[in-house]
């Protein structure tokens, strides 16, 4: 695994709105939403799914340049074109592709605690991300809960939502984290919609202390 990686190259934004830029320049986004500014520097933008605060076209149109390229799960394929960007991947789990200097490889994301089956169900096909930057393996999890897909994922850095209702919470993630075990884990998806800013400090308590918990919300 890689030993260092500038955390500063890491955004936060809001929710499950996340960039990523490598040391090249290249900018990446994922999940663009509540963007209160019109940067319009994203190189490529990544979306996990197809609910509103994940796939976003006004937000998308905030961050994206004329060459802007979109990735998306290939079950939305008809919803893509509202992205309004210049090319779209479609990806399906187990996926690979080259993106600029950045490769993308796509991995499942869905529930399978019974009251979350309707949120994010298997049969819709919608993915998290491992992106390999600057030779980091950084992944971004999408709206999930542990399954017996995510927990076969090796990365570097970890992005996992612990907001509950919708994905897992601050226990299930700790629990997620300690058998996946990243070097990094930067937890999303609380604090917004759903999830209280309390989550990350519940969710770092439980983390194994060999793995840093890095707060970027």
């Amino acid at each position: 695994m890689a030993n260092t990686f500038n955390l500063d190259h890491i955004d936060v934004l809001v929710h499950s709105c996340i960039r990523i830029q490598s040391e090249a320049g290249t900018v990446i986004y994922f999940d663009p939403f509540k963007v209160d500014t019109e940067p319009h520097d994203a190189d490529y933008v990544l979306v996990t799914h197809a609910h509103y605060d994940h796939f976003s076209p006004e937000d998308i149109a905030r961050v994206a340049k004329d060459a802007t390229e979109l990735v998306v799960p290939a079950t939305m394929e008809d919803e893509a074109p509202k992205a309004a960007c210049a090319a779209v991947h479609l990806m399906r789990a187990g996926e690979r592709i080259e993106l600029a200097d950045i490769s993308v490889e796509a991995v499942p994301a869905y529930n399978v605690e019974p009251e979350r089956l309707g949120f994010h169900p298997h049969d819709n096909a919608w993915i998290g991300y491992i992106v390999t930057v600057d030779g980091t393996r950084i992944y971004v999890a999408g709206d999930t809960d542990p399954n017996p897909d995510t927990l076969q994922v090796s990365c570097d850095i970890a992005l996992i939502p612990i907001g509950g209702t919708y994905t897992m919470d601050p226990h299930q993630a700790a629990g997620f984290i300690n058998t996946i075990q990243p070097r990094i884990v930067i937890p999303t998806h609380y604090g917004s919609i759903v999830g209280s800013m309390d989550d990350p400090h519940a969710f770092a308590e439980l983390v194994n202390p060999d793995i840093e918990v890095v707060l970027k919300l």
